[in-house]
């Protein structure tokens, strides 16, 4: 049996519930296939820089930091590798793997293809709390104040959507619309009133988005928070293909749709604010890789979920790659480096979804 959605959704997302699917040998190949090369793009990015390791060099010292034996780097160079590039390559995996997994179950839960996990005003909510310790010239408390002003603003959008209509997909959205625009003003006001000089330059970088700060310390939230919120996303496959349907068809199957829409988004939400406390708001990742996924294993979520994740990771991990070094000795916010990526990706998508009104 074959089961669509209305055609805005349809094109770039078509559900299957029977036997007509991907094999899934395919599936298995394209995860073992991925996480090799996440795995061996990990040793040759931490590797890039002005001061050059080889591969074996890193996974040595890698190895020596996790079983206590002996350094095969000089000192410096050892902290080169442990202390600054391995942190900075771990957080943009986790980011990147974290944010596309939400895009999907984003696109999912409100049957948009277009959704990404900035829709319930999370990164707004963010930047408000970013900026204003910026501001103040207390970076050091900058994660916390983000992830912060990012559950502030789901806390907002939750208020306002039940008070609008329960739990439905459309009142959330609408709510986070109306968060995200007055948080965006705010954060707008505390730069134009506050912001100089070299705080406005920080700012400005943090917005953009970027992982150049990253320390042991944010690849420690993001990989609690990810524990935490990515194995209920990941077992939510069932579900997910059942809302694709309808909330008519879902329930019929036995789905407690209004609940589990809930847990979804609050889980969602929770893990986009943490992400967003490391990173700042990196666009695109969990808009366009979704879809780039379901063309190599398909739309169900099963596979759709965590091969999304792999490909989130290996893309985010190059493209902060690319922009610690692709001009250095500047470097470019990564946000940057996705939006020239993402943009004509996007357009190509409208495009496509247009001409399938058709």
């Amino acid at each position: 049996m074959t089961a669509t959605l209305p055609r805005e959704y349809a094109a770039p997302t078509r559900i299957i519930v029977g036997p007509a699917r991907r094999p899934a040998a395919r599936t298995a190949i394209a995860s073992v296939v991925l996480s090799v090369a996440l795995v061996a793009s990990a040793l040759v990015a931490i590797g890039f820089g002005p001061a050059s390791i080889t591969p074996s060099e890193v996974a040595a010292t890698i190895w020596a930091h996790v079983t206590g034996g002996e350094r095969v780097l000089s000192a410096t160079a050892d902290a080169i590798v442990w202390q600054l590039r391995v942190p900075r390559v771990l957080t943009a995996a986790l980011v990147g793997g974290g944010l596309a997994l939400c895009g999907a179950v984003m696109q999912a839960l409100t049957r948009n293809p277009l959704a990404d996990p900035y829709l319930l005003g999370l990164s707004s909510g963010a930047s408000t709390g970013a900026v204003i310790v910026l501001v103040l010239g207390v970076s050091v408390a900058l994660p916390g104040a983000a992830f912060a002003g990012a559950m502030l603003a789901l806390i907002l959008t939750f208020t306002i959507g039940r008070a609008g209509g329960g739990t439905s997909s459309t009142s959330l959205i609408l709510a986070g619309l109306a968060v995200s625009a007055v948080l965006s003003a705010l954060t707008s006001l505390v730069i134009f009133w506050s912001a100089t000089n070299d705080s406005y330059r920080e700012i400005l970088g943090w917005l953009l988005g970027s992982i150049a700060g990253a320390q042991w310390p944010d690849v420690l939230l993001v990989a609690v928070v990810m524990s935490a919120c990515a194995v209920p996303l990941l077992g939510s496959a069932r579900t997910l293909d059942g809302l694709g349907l309808g909330d008519s068809a879902a329930t019929a199957l036995g789905i407690p749709v209004q609940r589990m829409r809930l847990a979804l988004f609050a889980c969602c939400a929770l893990l986009t604010g943490a992400l967003v406390a490391v990173s700042g708001a990196i666009g695109f990742v969990g808009l366009i890789l979704p879809h780039a996924t379901r063309a190599i294993v398909g739309v169900r979520h099963r596979a759709l979920l965590p091969t999304t994740m792999l490909v989130g990771a290996l893309f985010l991990l190059w493209a902060d790659t690319i922009a610690r070094t692709a001009f250095d000795p500047r470097e470019l916010p990564v946000g940057i480096v996705t939006a020239l990526i993402g943009g004509p990706v996007f357009a190509i998508l409208i495009s496509r979804l247009r001409r399938s009104r058709r």
